[in-house]
């Protein structure tokens, strides 16, 4: 509520002002001219270029008549003897200079340097301090020289000197610059565009905060407290979005709800939430059993929306059917009785899809195998359970859209142990299969909870049930084959369990 009277403030009052800039500019020293943004920084750095060419080519002037000096007294030092017999037997310095250009073959600069000398050069110290500095004058020579011959290595330089000036003089941006028509402002517009991270608890309560608040630790740490529990509320579901993004729920019934991401409260580290019902015509008796954000770009390559159920059922339906939902919510799955709804994903039809149980099974199969279905389908069978085992985790392995390329299959178990297992450790089968080991849970491990298919370069974050937190790098997290038990990544306190887990 806050953030739209603010929204309503920006736009019908003068809480903010538009105005323009006539970006004048004398471009060449010939005449003024309206320039554009780009313009004014191709500018810039044609200006950058000119001034570093132009101080390369002084400091290499300079260099060269250094060097040009410290040549003629490192020649004339090396023959010390011979030097201090030619001044001594001239009459005057005009002829001692004749005589050692003479004699050794220097210029005038040089001759007069060796005349202006001290004796204390003489010493064997100061000698090779000259040595040296003469050494040091060609290597830069050198340098310098190569950078007037090529642009390449100018434009380099002028790089590494805006990343100097950025570095030591840089600080964050004190004004927000809004991409927009004037006159025009959308809600979403006044909202910065940025990752966030979504925490929901069983008891219905809901909040987003900054990815920032979780640093990245070692694993097998306690971590740090993310959210407070009341009572016997503990937490459920943990993912990463964008603020722009919308977020799909889906429920216990099979119905789907969606919401933008920014109008979910932002919370504290420690907060606990809002309660859903705050902001969503969702019934008392509903409970929320999946989340899933989706961005306006996966309308470039996402065409289905994948379901499966906690009895391993998959069903696939278009994306496109879920574009206008209802504030009252729409049906996405006709569950049977006793099923639950448990992940869902975004596919391009191209995939290929992995589900993992919660007893450590895990089944790879093309999407292609799943035909799309209308959102009141009850689904077809996607891995074959044993008693007492369930579906814990689905996610994509994409092989057609632009996309980071995924390496592992990254699996949490319930008493905070956990691992990464290369992909191609995982054949693909036919649907409907029992599948093939992916972890061997123990009673010290304890069941899978979470899985993920992921890039060494992405870090973890857990959450247990009781709010704690760890994040850590996946780099860190080792690689080991299918049926291990994995390493400890979150060292839980008593009667703590490990509840969600998500990749950012």
């Amino acid at each position: 509520i806050a953030q739209k009277i603010l929204n309503r403030l920006y736009k019908f009052t003068d809480l903010q002002k538009t105005f323009h800039l006539n970006m004048l500019a004398i471009v060449e020293g010939i005449q003024p001219r309206v320039l554009n943004l780009t313009e004014f920084l191709n500018y810039y750095l044609l200006h950058r270029k000119e001034v570093v060419f132009r101080r390369t080519k002084h400091d290499l002037e300079k260099a060269r008549e250094r060097a040009h000096i410290l040549e003629g007294l490192d020649k004339c030092l090396t023959n010390i003897d011979a030097v201090i017999r030619i001044i001594k037997q001239s009459a005057n310095r005009e002829e001692a200079q004749k005589n050692l250009i003479k004699k050794f073959k220097l210029t005038q600069i040089q001759a007069n340097a060796v005349l202006e000398t001290k004796l204390s050069a003489l010493a064997k110290l100061e000698r090779k301090k000259i040595e040296d500095e003469l050494k040091a004058l060609r290597i830069k020579i050198k340098e310098l020289a190569a950078i007037l011959k090529s642009p390449q290595k100018i434009k380099e330089v002028v790089k590494k000197e805006l990343k100097e000036i950025k570095e030591n003089f840089g600080d964050e941006r004190r004004t927000k610059v809004y991409l927009q028509k004037v006159g025009k402002i959308a809600e979403e517009d006044l909202i910065p565009k940025e990752e966030t991270i979504i925490t929901l608890t069983q008891g219905g309560y809901i909040k987003r905060l900054n990815p920032a608040t979780y640093k990245i630790q070692k694993r097998g740490g306690k971590g740090i407290l993310g959210m407070k529990t009341v009572g016997e509320d503990i937490v459920e579901h943990f993912l990463t979005a964008n603020t722009h993004d919308s977020l799909l729920l889906f429920t216990d019934s099979g119905k789907v709800f969606r919401t933008p991401v920014y109008e979910i409260p932002e919370g504290t580290r420690v907060a606990k939430g809002r309660g859903l019902l705050n902001f969503l015509e969702i019934s008392s008796e509903e409970k929320v059993l999946s989340l899933m954000p989706l961005s306006k770009k996966d309308q470039d390559f996402a065409k289905y929306l994948v379901i499966v159920t906690k009895d391993g059922i998959i069903k696939k339906t278009a994306l496109e059917e879920f574009e206008n939902v209802r504030k009252s919510g729409l049906i996405a799955i006709n569950l049977k009785k006793g099923d639950l709804l448990r992940r869902v994903r975004k596919t391009t039809g191209q995939d290929e899809i992995i589900l993992v149980t919660k007893k450590g099974q895990s089944i790879r199969f093309k999407e292609k195998e799943i035909r799309p279905m209308g959102r009141s389908a009850a689904g077809i069978r996607g891995i074959r359970l044993k008693r007492g085992d369930e579906v814990i985790g689905m996610d994509i392995v994409g092989v057609k859209h632009q996309q980071p390329q995924k390496e592992y299959l990254l699996v949490v178990m319930k008493n905070g142990f956990g691992k990464r297992t290369d992909l191609r450790e995982y054949r693909l089968q036919g649907r409907g299969g029992s599948g093939i080991k992916t972890a061997k849970p123990t009673s010290k491990t304890g069941d899978l909870v979470a899985s993920k298919v992921l890039t060494a370069e992405e870090d973890l974050i857990v959450i247990s049930q009781k709010g704690q937190v760890i994040r850590a790098a996946i780099s860190g997290i080792p690689k080991l084959s299918r049926a291990t038990q994995g390493v400890r990544i979150m060292r839980l306190g008593e009667g703590d369990r490990v509840a969600s887990a998500t990749c950012i």
